[in-house]
């Protein structure tokens, strides 16, 4: 058997709120991605190191002004997050709760990877749920802190009239700061076991991981902390996931660290059963590297450099929207060979820009650039790379009210517009662009620069301190836009993306 060497952080990457599972030799992997949209990625591993994208649960999730970024409304840091992924008696079944619509979400279909997603709504919210399959009975158990427990009808498409539907235990409240919340539930070696994330405010004060066992599903439940490290960074704790089998017995769990402005990371880490419960890591640490029984395979990358030439006009899986796209204002067929992005709806802030078409940053460092034809830019339009989350910064292009453009690098001011921070006169047609991103002990800048030719760079602006805030609750994405202020109409045509890291 080939062997495979694990090194740790698998990603250094936003991917958080992993779940896994093993369907015979083929592993499967769903995250959070929130307001990103095509939503809820769907990865496939042979070895649980080599990860690449087979699609994405929806194309978008509703179809309402907040997730079309409307009338200054918008789903940051909402929509779909902290899902469960099964698969039951031949059929994958995903399920999650959106807190701007107060909707359980329920998808099931034959075919994770190509097969057609059947979807169901419950009202209500069910905190960080997790699917159990038990005798022909189904129930999701979710909360925070106080866990609940409840009874679906065996088809999973509504909650069972007469079933189940109580607390089910109640985590401890004493020295936490955050109660435990994430549940992944599973049943094997005669246990029911409950995997969940706690955050203490005394001793080591970081996330950590909690597993709870019972014997009956209802029945008193033993506690144990089965893995509490931070891998020698920053008392940063690495917690929630999943565990899952190799074909050969072997045990693994996969579960992410908060890196600061690069977003949520996640790492693989051995699984030992001790006394029946899975303790995490080795002698309790994460280990850095190791070695897995499974054998290589190819390695597909998550962040990729883009020529935009297709046949049709759909995107590379590593691409996501940020919010609902328009898809009547942007195009790789019009133009072969470039992205076009057609001005829509009037904003003062990339935040409520729709078509901003985003990758994920890595860590430790890494650069993205192009190069675009500004010819077909408006009065009011403005036009570039953006390092996107809420304290955003900007490097482009910007049209005045007279028709000359200027290259310009903005910031977030505070309250969802744009301040300039440096402004310069342009005269040529086409402009270079370049964000760089140093992600290293989480010192967390961005830098900006123009170019004439893609050759001699220019720092523009002043560097980005990038910050991770909880109302995005996403890493820093770097992004494609083209908003108008004035009037619409106009385009920008991009002629490629490099991706370095």
């Amino acid at each position: 058997m080939n062997k495979t060497t694990v090194t740790n952080p698998l990603f250094w990457a936003d991917v958080p709120d992993v779940d896994v599972i093993r369907v015979e030799n083929v592993f499967y992997m769903v995250s959070t991605s929130m307001h990103s949209m095509p939503g809820c990625p769907i990865m496939k591993s042979d070895n649980l190191v080599d990860w690449e994208f087979v699609g994405y649960l929806y194309d978008t999730l509703e179809d309402n002004d907040g997730h079309n970024l409307i009338d200054n409304k918008n789903i940051y840091g909402q929509g779909q997050w902290a899902t469960s992924l099964r698969y039951h008696d031949d059929k994958f079944y995903v399920c999650f709760s959106s807190n701007d619509r107060e909707q359980f979400y329920i998808y099931q279909t034959n075919d994770i990877e190509i097969g057609k997603w059947e979807r169901t709504t419950i009202e209500g919210i069910y905190h960080d749920p997790a699917l159990l399959f038990d005798e022909g009975r189904v129930f999701v158990i979710y909360g925070c802190g106080d866990i609940r427990i409840t009874e679906l009808t065996a088809d999973v498409k509504a909650i069972k009239a007469g079933g189940i539907d109580q607390l089910l235990l109640e985590t401890p409240k004493e020295g936490i700061g955050l109660r435990c919340e994430g549940c992944h539930a599973y049943k094997m070696n005669g246990y029911y076991y409950l995997l969940f994330i706690e955050w203490p405010s005394d001793g080591n004060q970081r996330r950590r991981q909690i597993a709870y066992r019972s014997k009956q599903l209802l029945g008193e439940y033993e506690r144990q902390v089965i893995f509490d490290d931070d891998m020698d960074y920053q008392n940063k704790g690495i917690a929630q996931g999943a565990i899952v089998d190799t074909p050969h017995g072997d045990w693994y769990a996969m579960l992410f660290q908060d890196h600061d402005a690069v977003g949520r990371i996640p790492y693989l880490l051995p699984v030992n059963w001790e006394r029946d419960w899975p303790m995490i890591g080795m002698n309790g640490k994460a280990p850095q590297t190791f070695e897995i029984d499974l054998p290589a395979s190819k390695h597909t990358p998550l962040v990729v450099s883009d020529s935009f030439d297709y046949e049709d006009n759909k995107l590379a899986w590593n691409w996501q929207w940020n919010h609902n796209p328009d898809n009547l204002r942007w195009s790789v067929t019009k133009r072969p060979g470039y992205l076009r992005l057609e001005t829509s709806q009037l904003t003062n802030s990339i935040l409520q820009a729709r078509n901003t078409l985003t990758q994920r940053t890595e860590g430790p460092n890494c650069s993205g650039i192009t190069m675009m034809e500004i010819t077909n830019m408006k009065p009011g339009d403005h036009a570039g790379l953006v390092a996107l989350q809420n304290k955003f910064g900007t490097v482009g292009v910007e049209v005045d009210e007279n028709g000359k453009a200027h290259v310009t690098m903005t910031v977030n001011r505070g309250d969802d517009t744009e301040d300039v921070v440096e402004k310069i006169p342009y005269a040529k047609n086409d402009i270079h662009l370049k964000v760089n991103f140093n992600f290293k002990d989480s010192i967390d800048i961005a830098t900006f620069y123009y170019s004439e030719d893609g050759i001699e760079w220019s720092m523009i602006g002043k560097e980005l301190q990038m910050k991770y805030t909880l109302d995005h609750f996403m890493g820093y994405r770097i992004g494609l836009f083209n908003y108008a202020k004035r009037q619409s109409g106009g385009h920008v045509d991009f002629a490629y993306f490099h991706y370095e890291n």
